[in-house]
């Protein structure tokens, strides 16, 4: 019975324990049971321990890994990204602007937001006739009229080019002339540029091309290199190149100026569309610039020659008939 409790005490169920009194185990039996429990708890603490790392160290580490971060945590990261990128698309490739008068209608119309390239200015680009460009104001053609005072929203909209800058004044209008041209308004119209008479469709319904005025509006103008000439759309409603012509640039606007081309009209919905060059600016003669110094100063030359070439071979033949009849040779002398 003794022994039996003995078995039953110490919990290894082995055969090798029974029949034998607790005090009869030897040392090196006891010494094999103690290393053995030893082992075996060693073993176990061991798993346990792995299992624990597991599950905190390497384990824990996967999880954490794997398991997907809270959106508020990810948030700031993410509007972080798109204010950099938005940043960058304004400042090199494309910004939107706010139409903010009527001098452009009906090609545009007070209120639409447009999209203008930025980018092939970078690689030199130069504005051409018939496209609709953004510049900033030369010399004070703003000036007395309002300026905007934007709210917190739209100063941030500004700044990451989803609007323009309250800030920056800049001006929307058709380029007419490039350097080199010559652009002409004479009574009503047409608008001519180097002599070619433009077909313009996209002038304002009831406007004429030229307007009749002392202030500007009868001109003929010849555009400097690194310069453009530009008018609005609605030509009796625009303050553009003809009505600034009292400027340091004489009303033209400096290349250098130009912040690019608007190519879209993006908003409101209903008026998507883009902006392309009118097929009148792409007529021939338009690109041969008239040199109107250079035909007056030919011309007076031309006409002398035309004149005293016949006089002096008239004034020969007469000198060779006066001396075949008195019988005397003729001689050339130079004149002194």
């Amino acid at each position: 019975m003794g022994d039996v409790a003995v078995g039953a005490r110490s919990g290894h169920g082995g055969e090798e324990h029974r029949g034998r009194p607790e005090g009869a185990v030897g040392p090196a039996a006891r010494s094999a049971v103690a290393s053995g429990s030893e082992s075996e708890a060693a073993e176990d603490s061991t798993v346990t321990e792995h299992n624990h790392s597991g599950d905190q160290g390497s384990g824990g580490s996967s999880s954490e890994a794997g398991k997907p971060r809270s959106f508020w945590k990810e948030l700031p990261i993410l509007i972080g990204i798109a204010l950099v990128l938005a940043l960058l698309i304004k400042t090199f490739l494309v910004q939107a602007f706010s139409i903010p008068s009527d001098s452009m209608q009906n090609t545009l119309q007070r209120g639409d937001r447009v999209l203008v390239d930025k980018l092939t200015p970078w690689f030199g680009s130069e504005p051409e006739r018939g496209e609709v460009v953004v510049f900033h104001d030369p010399d004070d053609w703003l000036a007395g009229e309002p300026a905007a005072r934007p709210n917190a929203l739209q100063t941030v909209l500004s700044w990451i080019g989803l609007m323009p800058s309250a800030e920056e004044k800049d001006l929307i209008k058709r380029v007419i002339g490039v350097g080199g041209d010559t652009v002409e308004c004479k009574n009503t119209g047409p608008l001519l540029v180097n002599g070619q008479p433009l077909d313009e469709p996209y002038v304002y319904p009831g406007n004429t091309p030229c307007s009749v005025d002392d202030q500007g509006g009868q001109f003929t103008v010849h555009v400097p290199e690194g310069y453009i000439w530009v008018m609005g759309d609605h030509r009796q409603n625009s303050r553009d190149s003809r009505y600034n012509q009292s400027d340091k640039n004489h009303g033209m606007v400096p290349v250098k100026d130009v912040v690019g081309r608007a190519i879209v009209k993006a908003w409101p919905i209903n008026r998507w569309g883009t902006l392309p060059v009118p097929e009148t600016f792409d007529q021939q003669g338009i690109n041969q610039p008239i040199s109107a110094a250079g035909a007056l100063t030919v011309a007076p030359e031309g006409v002398a020659l035309t004149a005293v070439v016949p006089v002096a071979v008239w004034r020969r033949r007469r000198a060779a008939k006066a001396a075949a009849a008195t019988g005397t040779p003729t001689t050339t002398t130079g004149s002194r």
